[in-house]
């Protein structure tokens, strides 16, 4: 049952009894009277409740005086994007998909003036996380303020504890979101973030087909992987085409990846190759690289033969 915002308690209490919650209105009223006269605070909460009918008036009201409405929970993984996000609550039936990418396409700076000032969405800065929130309350605002929040204190903190980073804040994101989305094995995260961080301390190209995939609103997989054609298709956030980092973040990297990017592994690795099982291969050279494809390339065709 809904109780909306300003409602006066005896038009709840006269709601519940026409509801056959509480069983006296008037009994209701009494309680209301004798909780007003020993409480200088507190107030009857908004939101929504699942009550109990055998229950007694005492015990619905008090219900509703602490506010113990119906708890929801929504889950964002880590490397998700704000469409992803968007798609995921509209199918769960919290919000449209639209509202969400407006919700995430205005930037708050008055209440979190730690935003870089260069961005137009909050991509990579929602952070990905468990929330809970009260059944029938819950905007897609109030969800951009719960996650921008959650950044606020477990990434942010993270980021001004390290002496002299070599990124700023936006860097710092977006390198972590292309980490997050390359580092499926958490072993090899802070390498992937060393051999970034070397491709950009020699000027290479990142070459990160995730930021391919951003860029055109795609994701490959085994049987559709990228093609010459989508790879040459002109981005800002296309890495193979662009050097240094992209405009932004492509998703909403986890604290894990947040920290490998930080703290990268010393390597002397330029380059990586997929397996179909999450893990990589590493190479120091183009040759090594081109041979290590070779090798993807003949598991896979073993693969589809077996």
């Amino acid at each position: 049952m809904d109780i909306a915002p300003g409602t006066p308690a005896q038009q709840i209490g006269q709601d519940l009894a026409a509801a056959g919650v509480i069983r006296s209105a008037e009994a209701w009223s009494l309680w209301v009277r004798w909780q007003t006269w020993r409480s200088e605070t507190g107030e009857f909460q908004a939101g929504t409740y699942d009550f109990d009918p055998s229950k007694t008036t005492i015990d619905i009201a008090t219900q509703v005086w602490n506010g113990d409405v119906i708890q929801q929970r929504y889950t964002i993984p880590e490397g998700r994007s704000i469409a992803e996000m968007a798609d995921y609550f509209e199918r769960e039936g919290f919000f449209s998909a639209e509202s969400f990418l407006e919700a995430a396409r205005l930037i708050p700076r008055a209440d979190y003036p730690w935003l870089p000032e260069t961005i137009t969405t909050l991509e990579g800065f929602l952070y990905p996380d468990t929330y809970q929130a009260a059944s029938g309350t819950l905007s897609a605002e109030e969800v951009v303020r719960q996650m921008l929040d959650r950044f606020e204190s477990v990434a942010l903190p993270v980021y001004r504890e390290t002496q002299n980073p070599s990124l700023d804040l936006l860097e710092w994101v977006t390198l972590g979101s292309i980490v997050e989305k390359e580092a499926v094995i958490p072993a090899e995260r802070r390498l992937i973030a060393g051999v970034f961080t070397e491709r950009l301390k020699k000027g290479m190209n990142l070459a990160s087909d995730p930021t391919v995939e951003y860029a055109l609103g795609i994701r490959q997989t085994v049987d559709q992987p990228l093609t010459y054609a989508q790879v040459e298709t002109p981005s800002p956030y296309n890495t193979y085409l662009n050097p240094g980092l992209p405009p932004g973040p492509i998703a909403s990297p986890g604290i894990e990846s947040l920290k490998a990017t930080l703290n990268p592994e010393s390597t002397e690795y330029l380059y990586f190759m997929a397996r179909y099982d999450g893990t990589h291969i590493f190479s120091r050279t183009l040759a090594e690289h081109e041979a290590a494809i070779d090798t993807v390339v003949r598991d896979l065709e073993t693969r589809d033969v077996e």
